[in-house]
């Protein structure tokens, strides 16, 4: 069988069957029939966001899943998939830094999402102290899952691979992201076209740990970095990543693909602790330089960015093309020079003491026609002085990508009653200890007047006639709640979401609605009299269908009916 057979084997087993797929964890009997909205066993419903239909899933760990799904609210229900995060430690520690990684996947994949190798992401939302991703559906199969069908790649075919992968990742680092997990099983071969695509900057799949955990294979989470073991470098292990711990983990990939074994299962130097992966496979010299260059221990040893590595790459197969007899013993972007540093050639000489100052390649040294028998020990020499000197100043890069840092973590507290069973009493007390998810709740009639309720979400909740005047809901979702005869007078909704909400006849007079969602929102009899829409999102024809007066401050560029 060959390896399109192969591949369009694979696709064949995995096509979605027509069903529904309940996505509580702890349902006993998941799978339902194709149109059922409510899960036969245990009640949940099917249908998130009354958009996502969740098909079948796709891979799971202890602290979360991944899911393909149908989008229902598009002609044709395209494919998607739906990642789901959902904490059950009761570490409040733990749980704030699931949240961050959360945070920060979908700040990351809305930032780079445009490039034609990465997924888009199309969504994201929450619900009931659980978390969603929506990214766009690419159909293919991982590297991972290739080298098991149809066997380990030659050089050419690794070759190949670099190329077009190292552009993709060059242009996720001039986003400033450091993608932290690359592997096989992140890397797929697109269907349609062959191409390949870069997925998962910083999924969520297994078990979240305070500390740094170790395990061969497992996905190890900590607040700065993410790696699969034997695929991330020290430096990111001991949570200091880097750009070119990508390189590393690229250059990993690279030795799976034609060797078929895990870094955990290749020998190693144990003096550098270098992996040693040259004698499994037939390649050339220049070919494994490149790959020893993007797996070295020491940072400063390593390409500083993927177009280091492509350069690098290329002179490596024209110098496999010159002539016979003629020869070079380095790239001239080789070796990126360590920072504070000048680049200058330098001759070579048995007679002549080794500089002190780095460079970048060796002059030809030649006896009838062959190169010098120094040659080899005066390269050695020069990747030691440099190394060296970095070490000797202390030039590792900390340059860092997108910090896991970046944006305020929400604070969780342990769970005070299930989202079904709030009261006024309860919802306070909870906000109070940082409870910040009352999605899918009934809140309807409850007098919540001049409650501080800022960044809570009540996205897809009831709260029918119930008051919020005076409230402070600033960064509030509201997406898709029903809001009717809601009374928000005075309140304060600058930066709220309230995306497909329905405030029909909702009293919204004097609201602080600065820069607040109100995209596609039913307000259809809502009195907005002295609001202030500045920044907002909302079209004319929503406005048309609410009251509004010469107090209502609109947003720019809108004519005052």
């Amino acid at each position: 069988m060959g390896a399109g057979q192969i591949f369009d084997k694979l696709i064949f087993e995995s096509t979605p069957k027509a069903m529904s797929y309940c996505i509580n964890p702890a349902c006993s009997s998941p799978e339902n029939s194709e149109n059922a909205l409510q899960c036969q066993a245990c009640g949940s419903k099917l249908v998130l966001r009354n958009r996502y239909q969740i098909i079948r899933p796709l891979g799971q760990g202890g602290f979360g899943a991944t899911f393909l799904a149908q989008d229902r609210s598009l002609p044709g229900f395209p494919k998607c998939v739906v990642k789901q995060l959902r904490p059950t430690a009761q570490s409040r520690r733990v749980l704030e830094m699931a949240r961050e990684l959360f945070q920060r996947e979908a700040k990351t994949l809305g930032k780079i999402g445009d490039h034609p190798q990465i997924p888009r992401l199309l969504d994201y939302f929450a619900g009931k102290r659980q978390f969603y991703l929506v990214q766009e559906f690419v159909d293919g199969v991982t590297l991972k899952q290739e080298v098991q069908q149809a066997g380990f790649y030659t050089e050419q075919r690794a070759r190949d691979f670099l190329q077009e992968i190292l552009p993709v990742l060059s242009y996720v680092h001039s986003q400033e992201v450091i993608h932290r997990d690359i592997k096989p099983a992140n890397i797929l071969r697109r269907r349609q076209d062959n191409h390949l695509i870069l997925i998962d900057f910083g999924a969520v799949k297994d078990q979240v740990s305070q500390v740094v955990s170790s395990g061969t294979g497992d996905t190890v989470f900590t607040n700065f970095a993410i790696g699969t073991s034997g695929f991330a470098p020290p430096e990111q292990m001991s949570l200091r990543p880097v750009y070119a711990s990508d390189i590393y983990a690229l250059g990993m990939t690279c030795v799976y693909l034609m060797t078929g074994k895990s870094p955990s299962s290749l020998k190693h130097d144990p003096t550098t602790g270098e992996i040693l992966w040259r004698s499994l496979v037939s390649v050339s010299d220049e070919f494994a330089e490149v790959l020893d260059k993007s797996l070295a221990m020491f940072v400063g040893e390593r390409y500083s960015s993927a177009q280091a590595m492509l350069a690098a790459l290329n002179h490596a197969q024209s110098v496999r093309h010159w002539p016979a007899g003629f020869a070079i013993l380095d790239a001239p972007t080789a070796l990126d020079p360590a920072p504070g540093f000048a680049e200058a050639p330098v001759d070579v000489d048995v007679d002549q003491s080794f500089p002190d100052e780095p460079f970048t390649h060796l002059a030809e040294e030649r006896d009838n026609g062959h190169l010098r028998p120094y040659a080899r020990e005066a390269e050695q020499i020069r990747q030691r002085k440099i190394r060296q000197q970095i070490e000797a100043q202390n030039l590792i890069s900390t340059r860092g990508g997108l910090s896991s840092t970046q944006g305020a973590p929400v604070v969780l507290a342990p769970e005070e009653a299930q989202a079904d069973q709030w009261n006024e009493s309860s919802l306070k007390r909870a906000y109070l200890k940082g409870e910040r998810y009352f999605t899918d709740c009934d809140l309807s009639g409850w007098n919540l007047q001049g409650e501080k309720l800022a960044g809570a979400y009540f996205s897809e909740s009831r709260l029918i006639q119930t008051n919020l005047q005076n409230a402070d809901l600033s960064g509030a979702d509201f997406g898709r709640a029903v809001l009717q005869y809601v009374i928000l007078r005075d309140a304060n909704l600058t930066g709220a979401r309230l995306s497909l909400a329905n405030l029909e006849a909702a009293d919204l007079r004097g609201a602080n609605l600065i820069g607040a969602s109100l995209s596609n929102a039913n307000l259809r009899g809502a009195n907005l009299c002295g609001a202030n829409l500045t920044d907002a999102m909302v079209s004319e024809q929503q406005l048309a269908l609410a009251k509004t007066n010469w107090r209502t401050i609109l947003p720019r560029d809108f004519k005052r009916r």
